[in-house]
């Protein structure tokens, strides 16, 4: 980036530092913070949505509808994260590959399922293989917020299924008696006042979602704890301009004050949202 970094061997002291830390590598590790905030940005909603929808559904007089949403709260719960994520992003590609090779080659006539293959027409890759890097880092992402969506969702419908439970039932009989429709009452009465009972258990999940953030790995995506330990291992310099030793360990440091600095602003957020929520409500955490 620097002009007197042509000849890294040449520089020393603060130079040296400048031009190490403005590589392409180091550009990636930048980037990828931007990667794990884009990622929290989208998938805190997106959660939040499946989490309304599955509390919504847990709680409805349709016996199936109840039980689809209280099946998904339980199942996704009920399995480690790790395993739901190595296992969900596979099937969910999969399946994706599965309903396009039904739509674009409908005269295949190979199985799909050879042994532990899974193989599609070319046409129903997902990307497609001749498909710019873009496209194919953009798609890993979208399985990788999806999948978060997915399981913090679950995790969101069981907080927001308490706090639908802990609105009084007074309030909502009181609404019916002044002639609300049982979605007027859902909308105008219980829904404002869920909350203030379901941001606690909400902030605790947002805390987790930050910290769960490094899964991306696992998910293809290169995230800051990939390019941490990438950047700090051993560097020789047969094999880098800017040879080092194992600085992993401040890289990592380097990690935890940015995780412990985005959790304190986080928790300074909620705790004002929560001021607001409780402001006039006779609860434990109004002020």
């Amino acid at each position: 980036m620097f002009s007197f970094c042509a000849d890294p061997a040449a520089i020393s002291g603060s130079k040296w530092l400048a031009c190490y830390l403005t590589t392409g590598k180091h550009v990636g590790l930048y980037w990828s913070f931007v990667t794990v905030l884009v990622l929290l940005a989208i998938t805190a909603p997106a959660a939040l949505l499946f989490g309304f929808g599955g509390a919504t559904a847990a709680r409805s007089h349709f016996a199936p509808l109840r039980l689809f949403g209280k099946f998904y709260i339980v199942i996704v719960r009920g399995v480690p994260d790790i395993a739901f994520f190595l296992f969900f992003v596979i099937a969910l590609d999969q399946g994706f590959e599965w309903m396009r090779h039904q739509v674009l080659c409908p005269d295949w006539s190979e199985p799909i399922r050879q042994g532990n293959d899974f193989r599609v027409c070319p046409a129903a890759k997902l990307p497609l293989g001749n498909a710019p890097q873009w496209v194919h880092e953009v798609y890993g992402f979208f399985l990788a917020v999806l999948t978060f969506a997915l399981v913090f969702g679950a995790f969101a419908a069981n907080v927001l299924y308490g706090a639908m439970q802990a609105v009084p039932r007074g309030q909502m009989e009181t609404a019916e008696a002044y002639g609300m429709t049982h979605r007027q009452t859902f909308w105008r009465i219980l829904v404002p006042q869920m909350w203030v009972y379901a941001l606690p258990g909400l902030s605790n999940l947002w805390m987790i979602l930050i910290k769960a953030t490094p899964l991306l790995f696992l998910l293809g995506v290169e995230d800051i704890v990939y390019w941490a330990r990438e950047l700090g291992g051993s560097k020789q310099a047969r094999f880098s301009d800017y040879p080092h030793g194992d600085w992993r360990l401040w890289y990592f440091l380097g990690l935890l004050v940015f995780y412990l600095a985005f959790t304190k602003v986080s928790e300074f957020v909620l705790e004002r949202i929560m001021r607001r929520l409780s402001r006039g409500q006779a609860t434990v955490g109004a002020t």
